[in-house]
């Protein structure tokens, strides 16, 4: 997909994300490009095992130079977490304890509401191989897990960030049917439009000797009329198609279907 805008305005801010024990830095950065995709910003690395800066994951993140610049490295998870107020554990199996357990959707809202609120947040992502120990999730307040295939529940770290980003994204936006641009409007096409085209396709497939057997003419014209008018052609469409019927016309009428062109054939 295309890149940034860099006329439109970038949506930062959001929970932090928390990842603990990061192995490879293109896994970082993708989780930067997925942040960014979806309007967060704070990046937070507990004891990255391959060392901060990253130019490998600067690399991955495409162009999401905010996320990767602001990103800052603790040493332990504790104290990745120390000044927010309420977190979240992202796992997909079950752990033993007595926090809550919730879906992203859920989740997600739960942070809009507290973030409104002025609290700060965070969500908690494990280890590409090992995700999240017991001792990680107790630090923090509840769980949220994925509905996964239960026979293959592994996300890969970025993965992960992407569902809760998109979450989170989704949480704000007062319609989540909206979508950030539609195709142009146009003006529907009339019923005189459309049996102009009726018209044109059938007195162009008559000349090539298209409707045979000839007793078989009405039922393949109102099969052809029927296709043309489910669509609900606009007035644009309307003249691409004639055009088209008008290119071909140029050129194909010389040899009319079963007058020796070895082009075609019976096959209907």
């Amino acid at each position: 997909m295309a890149g940034t805008n860099s006329e439109l305005e970038l949506i930062t801010g959001g929970p932090a994300i928390v990842l603990v024990e990061p192995q490879l830095g293109e896994n970082i950065g993708m989780v930067a490009r997925a942040m960014a995709n979806f309007g967060l910003s704070e990046l937070r690395l507990v004891a990255p095992r391959d060392g901060w800066p990253s130019e490998k994951a600067r690399a991955a993140a495409s162009k999401a130079d905010h996320v990767i610049d602001g990103a800052v490295v603790y040493p332990t998870l504790a104290e990745a977490i120390a000044d927010l107020n309420f977190v979240f554990a992202t796992t997909a199996r079950m752990r033993d304890g007595f926090k809550y357990v919730r879906d992203p959707v859920t989740a997600t809202a739960m942070l809009r509401e507290r973030d409104r609120a002025g609290a700060r947040t965070g969500i908690l992502f494990g280890r590409e191989k090992a995700g999240l120990s017991n001792e990680d999730v107790a630090l923090a307040d509840e769980i949220v897990t994925f509905p996964v295939n239960p026979a293959f529940a592994s996300l890969n770290i970025a993965q992960a960030v992407l569902l809760m980003s998109y979450e989170w994204m989704k949480a704000g936006i007062g319609d989540i049917t909206e979508t950030p641009f539609q195709a142009p409007e146009q003006e529907p096409a009339t019923k005189e439009e459309l049996f102009g085209l009726f018209d044109h396709v059938e007195e162009a497939l008559s000349a090539r000797g298209y409707f045979r057997p000839a007793d078989k003419k009405p039922k393949m014209v109102d099969n052809i009329r029927a296709v043309l008018s489910r669509p609900g052609f606009s007035k644009p469409e309307i003249k691409i198609l004639r055009g088209i019927i008008s290119s071909l016309d140029r050129f194909s009428r010389k040899h009319p279907r079963g007058a020796g062109n070895p082009d075609l054939n019976d096959d209907e």
